[in-house]
């Protein structure tokens, strides 16, 4: 498995972010929404992992659950991640024990090696803090029923691919439709933070 994209993307991430100049590209309403965090804000973190499977580097989503009706954001694809809670040493720590809850991924398999931009979900009045980290070694994945309904792995390489960016018609929170940019996931919608999250990373990597 070739480690050394691993390494270029470490050092991008060390350095400065293009924050909402990237992320919003992948808005679904106006980006001044996701700029200013409420007084009343939770905490989240979440992780993009990259995980090697048959020689290429994928970027792992999960769609959650969709029957849970007080979750604004049931039946979306989203990265592993949730609240940041009392156990949590750091916005870090917090990404790690989330993945390892939903996706069964033990925290000493994660390498971590750089943060993306934080962004305020207004939807569901978080503030989102996200990390970049790829697995170490090969595990078996065990998903938290009751918060993922499955895994979806994407080869890095595709994500990438321009014909991934569309715009189309999504269904939200309360049932409506409303037309968002869009990232095809082979048929999945990638919509909303998780899409701004990922746009921004897609970004800092981008010449690599």
């Amino acid at each position: 498995m070739d480690k050394s994209i691993i390494d270029q993307i470490e050092i991008k991430l060390s350095e400065e972010k293009p924050g909402m100049s990237a992320q919003g590209v992948m808005s679904p309403v106006e980006s001044k929404l996701y700029l200013k965090p409420s007084d009343s804000a939770s905490v989240a973190s979440v992780m993009l992992l990259l995980v090697p499977v048959e020689g290429r580097w994928n970027v792992i989503y999960i769609k959650r659950a969709d029957d849970n009706p007080t979750d604004k954001h049931a039946g979306q694809i989203s990265l592993p991640g949730g609240k940041m809670e009392e156990i949590d040493e750091s916005y870090e720590a917090c990404a790690i024990r989330e993945t390892y809850e939903e996706i069964g991924i033990a925290p000493e398999k994660i390498k971590v090696i750089g943060e993306l931009s934080p962004l305020y979900v207004y939807v569901s009045n978080f503030q989102v803090y996200p990390y970049v980290g790829y697995l170490t070694s090969d595990t078996k994945l065990r998903l938290q029923e009751s918060e993922v309904k499955e895994v979806i792995m994407i080869p890095l390489e595709d994500l990438r691919e321009e014909k991934r960016v569309m715009n189309g018609s999504v269904k939200i929170f309360n049932g409506n439709t409303m037309d968002v940019p869009y990232y095809d996931l082979y048929g999945n919608k990638l919509w909303g933070a998780t899409a701004m999250i990922t746009a921004e990373f897609l970004n800092i990597i981008s010449d690599i």
